[in-house]
C-alpha cells in the first residue's frame, strides 16, 4: 500500500471534527426546520435514525437546555438555552450589514443597478446604492425619497407595511392610493408574492423591480430593488432578473431568522 505524499492528488482533508455531535445535531436541524414540538418517533424519521438511536442524544441535550420535552406530551421542543442562542444570534445580524456585499454581487451578476431602500420618517428611502458597469442615471442616491406611487420599491412598502405605518407618513394622501383600482391590483399582486414593478412610471425607459426582505417576525425591513433600462431588464414574475432577486432575498431574509410558513 502506497503512501501519498504531498503534492500527490488526494483529496484534501477538512477540519476533524466529532461525528457524535454532527450526528446529533441532525435532531436540532429536524426541530428547526419543522418549527414545533415532535414526538420521538416523527423527529428521528426527520433526522434520519431510529428512536432508540435519537433518545440519548436528546436526553443530553435536555441536559444543557437545547431541548426541552413536553411533559403531558412526551413531545420534544427547542430549550431555553437555543432559544437564548437564536436571540442573540438575531441580534448579530444586521440587514443593511448582511445586504450590502449581496447588492454589490447582485449588480455585478445581473449587468443592472441595484440598490436598498428603507423605510424612513418620509417614506420608502434608498440607504445603498450598488451601481453596475454601465450605471443607469436616475435619481437614486443615497437618501432619495421615493413615490409610493410610480416606483418599484415605493409599491412594495405600499404593499407590505402595515396601514398605520403608512398613515403615519402620508397621512389624506393614503385616502387617493386607496381609490385607485390600477395601484391597488398592483397592490394585491405583490401581497400574493409578485415583485413590484415600474415600467417607466418615474422615469421613461427605465424599468424597476423590487422584492421583499423579512426578519424574523414576517416584518418587511428592506427592499431590493434592481433598476436599469426597458430594453435589457425583464419585469416578468418568471424571469431570470425576477428569480435570482427573490432567491437573494428569501436566502437573506432566512439570514435574519425569517421562516417560510406552510
Amino acid at each position: 500500500m502506497s503512501l501519498h505524499e504531498p503534492g500527490d492528488d488526494a483529496e484534501p482533508r477538512g477540519p476533524r471534527g466529532i461525528q457524535s455531535i454532527e450526528v446529533g445535531g441532525q435532531l436540532l436541524l429536524a426541530l428547526a426546520h419543522h418549527g414545533r414540538p415532535l414526538p420521538l418517533k416523527d423527529l428521528a424519521r426527520g433526522a434520519g435514525m431510529v428512536p432508540a438511536k435519537a433518545h440519548p442524544y436528546l436526553v443530553s441535550f435536555q441536559k444543557v437546555g437545547l431541548v426541552a420535552q413536553d411533559a403531558p406530551s412526551g413531545h420534544y421542543g427547542l430549550g431555553p438555552l437555543a432559544l437564548q442562542m437564536g436571540l442573540i444570534g438575531l441580534q448579530q445580524y444586521d440587514p443593511l450589514r448582511l445586504a450590502t456585499p449581496l447588492i454589490e454581487e447582485l449588480a455585478e451578476s445581473l449587468g443592472l443597478t441595484v440598490a436598498l431602500a428603507m423605510w424612513g420618517n418620509r417614506g420608502p428611502t434608498i440607504v445603498r446604492v450598488a451601481e453596475a458597469a454601465t450605471p443607469v442615471h436616475v435619481t437614486m442616491r443615497h437618501g432619495t425619497v421615493m413615490s409610493l406611487r410610480d416606483t418599484a420599491s415605493g409599491r412594495l412598502f405600499a404593499a407590505l407595511l402595515p396601514p398605520e405605518r403608512l398613515r403615519e407618513a402620508l397621512g389624506a394622501g393614503l385616502d387617493e392610493l386607496a381609490a385607485d383600482a390600477p395601484f391597488q391590483q398592483a397592490m394585491a399582486d405583490i401581497r400574493a408574492g409578485q415583485p413590484a414593478r415600474a415600467e417607466g412610471d418615474a422615469v421613461p425607459g427605465i424599468h424597476a423591480l423590487a422584492v421583499p426582505v423579512f426578519d424574523s417576525g414576517g416584518r418587511l425591513v428592506l427592499g431590493l430593488t434592481v433598476v436599469g433600462p426597458g430594453a435589457a431588464i425583464d419585469l416578468g414574475p418568471q424571469g431570470a432578473v425576477a428569480h435570482r432577486m427573490q432567491q437573494a432575498a428569501q436566502a437573506l431574509s432566512q439570514r435574519l431568522g425569517w421562516r417560510v410558513r406552510a
